[in-house]
């Protein structure tokens, strides 16, 4: 319930998304791809570290509110950003690559993650999650399933910040030293690279040809988060037993039901321009509220903490996602001719 012990931390966390989402209209923002959701992440990691030790007992309910409810409610939102008819525009090829890529890429990172860095379960998820779906959004979507902590949530975004970066500036490298159809680029650029602002800036630096399929193909991803929250809570629970030996209870991600069914009837059911737009603006302050309530009480002490390993593996995850990618892409191609 909303109390009034909440409007402190929710006032903090909406300033913070506010300024975010003005700073993200300015061109030299846009150049690097910096959408208001990492500048919140951003925001949240400086104030976090300087003065919101002073604010923490005050605000605390509030952005406790701001990260789990409408972090949950934005994600149901951003469903308005899609439709069934944008899956079928880029036909099979992109549906399929997006599949292999987003499968394989999760694997490789859980298995890395786990096997050859030894690191706990929760952060090879979240980092596989941000890798191989959609970036930060991802990886705060994936939060409440396998509930990892805000540390670990600010280092997977962290690694996910720095190598979507440098993919805005490789990819377009890529495609001039390639022979690459730009229709063809911009379904390998969506189905690789990790945020949509990401995906843009780079298939705008490649081709513009290659925008259309590149941020549909994306899109395509991004709506696959809800089948992967949901296998992945049917998975986490049938791996963990209670003391007693029985079963721990499936916790079905509500929230990821909602965003197929929101994408479902707007699918058949279109909104006015105007109502639409301000949905999307709705949905985006949710989301920067979120991005910046859940890395208010992290500290860099935390990230530097968890050492080399988070970085690496993100590291390897990129280098696959570029060849691999590119091969998955290819194949899917050839497949599809």
């Amino acid at each position: 319930m909303l109390n009034r012990q909440h409007l402190p931390g929710l006032l903090l966390t909406l300033a913070m998304a506010a300024i975010a989402t003005w700073l993200a209209r300015f061109s030299a923002f846009q150049q690097w791809g910096l959408s208001a959701l990492t500048l919140a992440i951003v925001g949240g990691i400086l104030i976090g570290n300087t003065v919101y030790s002073r604010l923490d007992r005050a605000c605390a309910g509030g952005v406790a509110l701001s990260k789990q409810k409408l972090l949950r409610l934005g994600i149901i939102l951003f469903g308005f950003r899609l439709t069934f008819h944008d899956v079928a525009a880029v036909g099979a090829a992109g549906i399929l690559a997006d599949i292999l890529v987003l499968s394989s890429t999760f694997t490789l990172a859980y298995w890395l993650g786990t096997r050859y860095f030894g690191m706990d379960k929760e952060s090879a998820i979240l980092i596989g999650a941000g890798s191989s779906i959609c970036g930060a959004a991802a990886v705060l979507a994936t939060e409440p399933v396998v509930r990892g902590g805000p540390e670990k949530v600010a280092v997977a975004v962290a690694t996910v910040m720095l190598f979507g970066t440098a993919s805005m500036f490789l990819y377009p490298v890529i495609y001039h030293l390639s022979p690459a159809i730009p229709e063809h680029f911009g379904i390998y650029i969506g189905s690789t690279v990790h945020e949509v602002a990401q995906v843009v800036v780079a298939a705008h630096a490649s081709a513009t040809q290659a925008e259309g399929a590149a941020v549909i193909t994306k899109m395509i991803r991004v709506m696959m988060l809800a089948p992967f929250l949901l296998g992945l809570s049917v998975w986490k629970t049938g791996k963990g037993t209670l003391a007693d030996g029985g079963r721990r209870q499936i916790t079905i991600p509500w929230f990821a039901l909602g965003f197929i069914a929101v994408a479902g009837a707007h699918s058949y059911f279109s909104l006015p321009a105007p109502w639409a737009g301000y949905i999307n603006t709705l949905d985006n302050l949710m989301l920067a509220m979120a991005m910046a309530a859940l890395v208010l009480g992290t500290h860099l002490g935390a990230i530097r903490k968890a050492g080399m390993k988070p970085l690496a593996l993100a590291g390897i995850l990129f280098v696959y996602l570029i060849a691999g990618g590119a091969l998955i892409n290819c194949g899917v191609e050839r497949l599809c001719a």
